[in-house]
């Protein structure tokens, strides 16, 4: 019986439906760290919080990635058929293929290329934001109305920052034209936010995207360019090479993943060093993003903010964790990623350091650890020192407890991010 993914949400939201550190609270508080519900059909599905479970489990052969659980009801739809073929889906000999695949294109090389243009965009983006907040606050110079003079130059950093900057980084990466990358940024809204809008409008997202890709694909075999997408249809491992319908899984996978988790990753971590000066003063310290220290703040920020929730397994045998409970074979397993980042295993000190050197697992362990890690660790570290160096006068527009959160047992996101933006400092000079 496949198990729906709404099915999941249904019983397990009045346990994961919360901040990370409540969640976390909550499930070690459990026997052996597991918490272990029944859906309505009777089926269970396991809970496990604690760090050594969490990463032995996500390095275990054993647990199949369940791609069927993980698709089936998700957010109230599924992928269509032509974009299952990716890494997410995939166990075994079929995933070490498409990974060595995969990976012969996607080169730390290749994301050491993008430091400059990356660093570009982001600049570009604060300047925008600069701009937009002294033009409001023109605007509301000439307002006699006082409420509209107080609400002028507040703006919401999920839309003109946190979302902007990972989306025109990735179609860098994929060789993606600007209009094109316009287009597929109003696509990715609409997935990024899937409750709010019909099966109709879904659908149609999902056939222009697949479209939009399609084109990309077939001009790029054509054109060869030095980006990822000709890299992926370049890559060869012996006589085998990438299918279509891998390359159309790939490039989507590469496009969603990458800009969905870096939008909300950003917008908490910047949530949270707006109400913690000392973290936002030691992240200005650093004279440039790319100093061991600014590493070192990065990691712990993906420690604290990563944005997924839990990773979806489904055991092949009978699996024994180490307090004596068994997870028998065929159950639904939910690996909390944001409990075991919050396991005082996972970190140099149990309480939140920002200087702490943290073990945590927000990109995965094991043969499915992200290939996209470095990626994210450099679009993160230049995203958040030149938005807190540059804008010193940025804030909070609103009480951080009025801030609106969408949780799921997936996913803990912020809906917005009002902020008052204040000048900005010109671009400093970004030695490595």
């Amino acid at each position: 019986m496949t198990v729906k993914d709404a099915d999941i949400a249904r019983a397990l939201m009045p346990v994961l439906g919360a901040d990370h550190a409540t969640v976390a609270e909550r499930l070690h508080g459990e026997p052996g760290g597991v918490h272990c519900a029944r859906l309505a059909g009777g089926e269970r599905v396991w809970v496990v919080s604690r760090y050594d479970d969490v990463r032995t489990l996500l390095a275990d052969p054993r647990l199949a990635l369940n791609k069927k659980a993980s698709l089936a009801g998700y957010e109230g739809f599924g992928l269509p058929p032509a974009l299952e073929a990716n890494l997410l889906n995939l166990d075994g000999g079929d995933h070490a293929r498409l990974r060595r695949l995969v990976a012969s294109a996607f080169t730390a090389r290749r994301v050491e290329g993008l430091r400059e243009r990356i660093q570009a965009q982001v600049d570009a983006f604060v300047d925008a934001l600069a701009a937009e907040g002294q033009d409001a606050d023109t605007e509301a110079e000439t307002e006699a109305d006082v409420d509209a003079d107080a609400d002028a130059d507040v703006t919401d950093l999920v839309a003109a920052y946190a979302a902007p900057v990972p989306i025109a980084v990735v179609c860098d990466l994929l060789g993606v034209p600007g209009e094109q990358g316009v287009t597929l940024r109003g696509y990715t809204q609409v997935l990024l936010a899937p409750g709010e809008y019909g099966p109709s409008d879904l659908a149609a997202t999902m056939r222009g995207i697949i479209g939009l890709l399609s084109g990309l694909l077939a001009a790029k075999r054509d054109d060869p360019a030095d980006d990822l997408l000709s890299a992926m249809i370049a890559a060869r491992d012996g006589e085998d090479r990438l299918s279509e319908d891998e390359l159309l899984s790939l490039a989507f996978l590469i496009l969603f993943a990458g800009y969905e988790n870096s939008v909300h990753v950003i917008s908490a971590a910047v949530a949270r060093l707006l109400t913690d000066p000392a973290a936002a003063a030691a992240v200005r310290a650093e004279p440039n993003p790319h100093t061991p220290g600014m590493a070192a703040l990065t990691e712990e920020i993906l420690r604290r903010d990563q944005p997924g929730t839990t990773a979806i397994r489904r055991p092949t045998e009978d699996v024994a964790l180490g307090d004596g409970v068994v997870i028998p074979a065929g159950d639904t397993v939910l690996l909390s990623v944001s409990s075991a980042n919050r396991d005082p295993k996972a970190t140099a000190t149990a309480t939140a350091s920002a200087n702490a050197t943290p073990g945590h697992v927000t990109f995965g362990h094991g043969v499915h650890y992200c290939l996209g890690a470095p990626l994210a660790r450099l679009e993160v570290s230049i995203a958040l020192w030149t938005l807190l160096t540059r804008l010193p006068d940025l804030a909070l527009a609103v009480p951080s407890e009025d801030l609106v959160w969408r949780s799921s047992h997936r996913q803990r996101s912020l809906a917005a991010l009002p902020v008052t933006v204040g000048k900005a400092l010109p671009p400093a000079a970004h030695s490595a």
